[in-house]
C-alpha cells in the first residue's frame, strides 16, 4: 500500500484493467498497485477473455470502445460463460451512466479519469 495511502483494500484485490490506451492502462495500473492492489492489463476484448480463462480477477476496469471486440460484446460472454465478475465501466461518452447500465455494471467513471474516483469506486463495490 502507498504510504500515503489511506485505502484499505477489502475483497476486490485483482483487478484486470481493460483499455486500449496503453497510456491509461499504465496510469491506472501503476496507481492501483500503489494502494495495495494485484493489477493486470489488457489491451483488447479478446486478451482480456483469455486472462480472465486463465486467471479470475475480483474486478474488471472496462473501456467500451476496445478494438476485436466492444465492452458491450465482452460483458455478454461474461455472462454466457457464467463469469460473475463486478465491472466498472470507464468511459469518455456522455452516455457513461446508460452504458454500464445496458451491460449490467456495477458501477461507471469518465474519461478523463479521476484516479482518487475511481479509488472511491471501487471501495463502493466492496463495501
Amino acid at each position: 500500500m502507498h504510504p500515503q495511502s489511506k485505502h484499505e483494500k477489502g475483497t476486490l484485490t485483482h483487478v484486470l484493467v481493460v483499455d486500449d490506451d496503453a497510456a491509461l492502462r499504465w496510469m491506472v495500473a501503476s496507481f492501483l498497485e500503489q494502494e495495495g492492489f494485484t493489477v493486470q492489463t489488457a489491451g483488447s476484448g479478446t486478451s482480456a477473455l483469455e486472462h480472465i480463462e486463465r486467471e479470475r480477477p475480483s474486478l474488471i476496469l472496462l473501456d467500451m470502445h476496445l478494438p476485436e471486440m466492444d465492452g458491450w460484446e465482452f460483458a455478454r460472454l461474461l455472462r454466457e460463460r457464467q463469469i460473475d465478475v463486478p465491472i466498472v465501466v470507464m468511459t469518455a461518452a456522455a452516455e457513461a451512466r446508460m452504458w454500464a447500465s445496458q451491460i449490467g455494471a456495477a458501477a461507471y467513471v469518465t474519461k478523463p479519469l479521476s484516479l482518487p474516483l475511481l479509488l472511491s469506486r471501487i471501495d463502493d463495490i466492496a463495501c
